[in-house]
């Protein structure tokens, strides 16, 4: 026999955060580093990475294109202009999330602040909205930064 035999190989330790959830029990080890809200946030981070941000980029006609940045609407070739931009900031969410990588406290807590800045200046703004919409919208997400922020120890290596 030419080499070690599987006995004599040197087993490198599994990261129960790289393993890919084959069955249920491997699922639960997956997601066993984050809080059942953080594991809400990676879904969403993937979900606007891998589904909605290439249909928006792509397929989304400009006319029909608006992104909002600090509760500000950007229409047609400006919001388009920007959908990298927020693409690459649910990629590094998906990454951040999925690998619970140091560098995503503060950054994750502080974008979701900016998030409920925004949700509260967009209500107030757009038509649509209210002062009650924007307080309550902006509220949400601020205890969510608050509580990210607060959980900010998970990420460490």
């Amino acid at each position: 026999m030419i080499g070690p035999d599987s006995s004599e190989r040197e087993q490198k330790p599994k990261d129960h955060i790289m393993t890919s959830p084959a069955s249920a029990s491997q699922l639960s080890v997956w997601l066993a580093p984050r809080p059942w809200w953080m594991n809400g946030m990676l879904a969403f981070c993937a979900f606007m990475t891998f589904i909605y941000m290439p249909f928006d980029l792509f397929w989304k006609p400009v006319e029909g294109d608006m992104e909002i940045w600090f509760g500000i609407a950007l229409h047609g070739w400006a919001a388009k202009a920007t959908e990298p931009v927020h693409w690459a900031i649910y990629a590094a969410g998906t990454l951040g999330f999925w690998k619970m990588r140091p560098w995503m406290h503060p950054w994750a807590a502080l974008y979701i602040a900016q998030i409920a800045i925004g949700m509260f200046v967009w209500s107030i703004l757009d038509e649509r909205g209210s002062l009650l919409s924007g307080i309550v919208s902006g509220a949400v997400f601020a205890a969510l930064a608050a509580v990210t922020w607060r959980e900010g120890h998970r990420f460490a290596e």
